[in-house]
């Protein structure tokens, strides 16, 4: 499977919850086009790009494609249109180079027929595993609020055609509170990891009281368990796009 990385810039396709017609609604909103850009077969190409496109500003994020390339995408725009002129601009200015344009039937469930989307959980579970050995470093200039860990579930649930908030404390607060004993696949689980009780890290609920993260800048993405005394300690609450 694919994995990927988003930026939050203008209006997405939706707005609202999507039912499934099949007792879940997807309470994030779907995405729009996105661009990618860049197929390395070295990860530190990868991470130079992400880190360009962040200095202008740019929410990117780099991924392992099938093919075993290190792709970066970024980019949530209403149209096609919108989100070729953004690539253009920035081939122009010499940011990026080859890209191509990520429409919404691109995604997984969030975007195809109704049926379907009640598997959204897995396949989010699915793309976490991907990730999971891949070394991550967004090179945030703003140590403690988390956008390692964040990143991670911003490229998750945008690979699935989902859009969620940048930050782990925003992602926090837009969702809908879930107590930790209904915890259910593609949930999210926030800790206090910085010596203070405000949450500084964010992880994906995977079943069976995991989870997958983002341990930190350059470390590789794991799984580990909520039982743990590092994480039980630091537990803060959890939440759901998906209802």
């Amino acid at each position: 499977m694919v994995t990927l990385f988003f930026l939050l810039v203008s209006g997405c396709a939706h707005k609202g919850p999507v039912s499934s017609g099949k007792g879940l609604s997807i309470r994030a909103p779907a995405m729009g086009y996105s661009i990618q850009a860049g197929a390395f077969s070295r990860i530190e190409n990868a991470i130079g790009l992400t880190h360009s496109l962040e200095s202008q500003g740019i929410d990117a994020f780099y991924f392992a494609d099938s093919s075993g390339l290190f792709k970066v995408r970024f980019g949530n725009y209403a149209t096609r249109e919108e989100a070729a002129s953004a690539a253009e601009s920035l081939r122009s200015a010499g940011s990026i180079d080859v890209f191509a344009i990520v429409s919404p039937g691109d995604h997984a469930p969030a975007h195809r027929h109704p049926a379907l989307r009640a598997s959204i959980r897995d396949d989010l579970v699915r793309t976490a595993r991907s990730f999971i050995g891949i070394p991550y470093q967004w090179g945030s200039s703003r140590p403690g609020d988390g956008l390692d860990c964040s990143g991670l579930v911003l490229a998750v649930y945008r690979l699935n055609g989902l859009s969620v908030p940048r930050t782990s404390r925003d992602q926090f607060s837009h969702g809908t509170p879930v107590v930790k004993n209904r915890l259910a696949k593609g949930d999210l689980v926030f800790f206090a990891t910085g010596g203070m009780r405000r949450i500084s890290h964010v992880g994906i609920y995977i079943g069976n009281n995991r989870f997958i993260h983002a341990p930190g800048t350059g470390k590789a993405i794991c799984a580990e368990s909520l039982s743990s005394d590092y994480f039980r300690g630091r537990f803060m609450g959890a939440c759901t796009y998906l209802n």
